[in-house]
């Protein structure tokens, strides 16, 4: 281990001697003794970063390399709301730019997050986790290098898994993500083997296509990976199994562990294509591997002497497929990036999104439509933008997610999913920002309205009656719609009244009965069923005669007047006697 750890020294240190004891410690306090992953225990004590000699198919990474560099020894001091989310800008705390995510790659974890939140809520998992494995496997897919739609500029990826110091994994995909049709390879800025990706890669960003080079991809496949059977990862011993099933490794594990704490205590985003990018590998010594150029690979450079296979990912780019072999490259000047239509933003505006209300459980009848400008007010197509629901509030986008991102069209235009309302009623915020700048956003206020009906009717023309001191028969049924539909889950109210104009609740006649037996005249908490029905609970007559009226009021102003009769039993006539006939004259 010692090499591992002697690879690890940071800036900060007073000297070398004060850092190994510093890392040192770091690791062993956030190290378990042991732990197990699919039955299989690992041992703390182990003298290589990866099995090795397993076969590691059963991990995402297939116990690839990645890389050691650990946060500042000067940690920044813990935010009041660690995972709330990162800021917008810069914190200026000791080792500010190592706690700077690319603004794409943040939005791909927290979305990620977010999302599994909603179909996993058991799991609780942290956005910050995901971020520290994306740190260890690829530098936040080196840097930021990516397009509008979170795809890397150039493939990562890692050595060929040969068996040559590494697991054996003989090649599963025909060379169709790692372009290695004798061995497979890590892919991606999560760095997953394509056998691993066959079964466990999604569809992060809703193209339709399942690409483990798209952060949003893989950030969204680490997520469901980390959470399988059934792990609360809140739980330390969840959280380590999970991640040591990313890479049987205890380094490894202390490592992302020291991450996550880092980005749980500060995290900020900072543009694409500017991350700190690491310096040091799990195979390799402190030598530290110059800043990839536009037109290298996206990893870190080989080391002198080392076979292509030996690499962290980034040098499959140009390799021939089963070969791992490369052509050295001449040195050139790193070229001036050209800018890309993200860069050219200069604010959002409104494309028209109109008023944004609902009743409770509908959809939103306007979706959420922005517009990126520059400076000048032109137009910027191919702008990633991320919209967030805030608020207190259970609305969400369509899917359950209140995290969303688009990416605007050639008119500049960029249209959120629709929104669909919760039960709770009140007003909430969508908020619309550039992903990857951090130029002003929008806010749009919406509103959530409890359900409404416009027309209630009861079902059935016959006047309830009753005699004093006896029961209705049967139940009053009524039905309510909004705007000619059915209006299910509306709040209804009944009372008996005294007069057409006068709803005061009546003191005799008809009444309903309460829990206890008690006579009561107003029903209050009524709610019509799935079908827009309601049915009154039995009414029961004292023993005052006359005609009294049921009213019954919705929200949204429906109403109707139901006329009880209260009335005394006509008796049956009496059959009158003739007289009798003897027939005699």
């Amino acid at each position: 281990m010692a090499a591992h750890f002697g690879s690890r020294l940071r800036k900060g240190a007073a000297n070398t001697a004060v850092a190994a004891v510093a890392v040192a410690a770091m690791a062993a306090s956030q190290a378990p003794g042991t732990a197990a992953e699919n039955g299989r225990g690992v041992d703390s004590q182990s003298a290589s970063d990866t099995d090795a000699h397993g076969t590691g198919e059963d991990s995402a990474t297939g116990n690839s390399l990645y890389y050691t560099d650990l946060p500042p020894l000067n940690s920044p001091v813990e935010s009041s709301a660690p995972s709330a989310g990162p800021t917008t800008g810069t914190s200026g705390t000791t080792g500010d730019s190592e706690s700077g995510i690319p603004a794409t790659v943040l939005d791909a974890y927290q979305k990620a997050a977010a999302e599994i939140r909603q179909s996993k809520p058991g799991c609780n998992l942290p956005w910050e986790l995901l971020a520290a494995i994306g740190k260890v496997e690829s530098g936040h897919a080196s840097g930021g290098r990516v397009d509008a739609e979170g795809t890397t500029y150039s493939k990562i990826l890692g050595p060929a898994l040969d068996g040559n110091g590494f697991a054996l994994i003989k090649d599963t995909d025909n060379g169709l993500y790692d372009g290695d049709s004798t061995f497979d390879r890590a892919v991606g800025p999560m760095q997953f083997i394509p056998s691993t990706w066959a079964w466990a890669g999604r569809d992060g960003n809703g193209d339709g296509v399942k690409d483990p080079n798209n952060v949003y991809d893989a950030a969204l496949a680490a997520g469901h990976y980390l959470c399988r059977f059934d792990r609360d990862l809140s739980v330390q011993s969840d959280m380590n199994a999970a991640v040591l099933g990313y890479n049987n490794s205890q380094a490894y594990l202390s490592t992302v562990l020291s991450w996550y704490d880092y980005y749980r205590k500060d995290a900020h985003s900072i543009p694409d294509g500017t991350g700190t990018l690491p310096s040091h590998r799990s195979d390799e010594g402190s030598t530290p591997s110059p800043t990839p150029t536009a037109t290298s690979g996206s990893g870190p450079a080989k080391k002198p002497g080392k076979s292509p296979s030996g690499n962290k990912p980034g040098s499959g780019g140009s390799s021939s497929p089963g070969t791992g072999s490369t052509p050295a490259q001449p040195s050139r000047p790193t070229p001036t990036p050209t800018p890309t239509p993200t860069d050219t933003v200069d604010h959002l505006t409104d494309g028209g999104t109109g008023e944004l209300s609902a009743m409770a459980g509908d959809t939103f009848g306007r979706t959420v439509v922005v517009k990126a400008v520059t400076e000048t007010g032109k137009a910027v197509p191919g702008v990633r933008v991320r919209f967030l629901i805030n608020g207190d509030t259970d609305a969400a986008f369509s899917g359950g997610e209140i995290v969303a991102t688009a990416v605007t069209d050639s008119s500049g235009k960029a249209t959120a999913p629709a929104l669909v309302a919760g039960e709770k009623t009140g007003d909430f915020q969508v908020r619309a920002l550039v992903v990857g700048r951090t130029v002003s956003g929008v806010d749009y206020p919406a509103t959530v309205s409890e359900r409404r009906a416009d027309t209630l009717v009861r079902i059935g023309d016959a006047p309830p009656a009753c005699v004093p001191g006896g029961e209705f028969a049967g139940q009053i049924v009524v039905k309510a719609t909004y705007q000619g539909a059915v209006a299910d889950g509306v709040a209804a109210t009944a009372t008996l009244v005294k007069a057409a104009d006068n709803p005061s609740e009546a003191g005799s006649g008809p009444y309903f009965k309460d829990a206890a037996g008690n006579a009561v005249r107003t029903l209050t908490g009524l709610r019509t069923d799935a079908s827009g029905l309601l049915s009154l609970p039995k009414l029961y007559a004292d023993d005052t005669a006359g005609t009294f009226l049921l009213r019954m009021t919705t929200a949204g102003g429906a109403t109707v007047t139901v006329e009880l009769q209260v009335e005394a039993a006509t008796p049956s006539p009496t059959p009158s006697s003739s007289p009798s006939s003897d027939g005699a004259s």
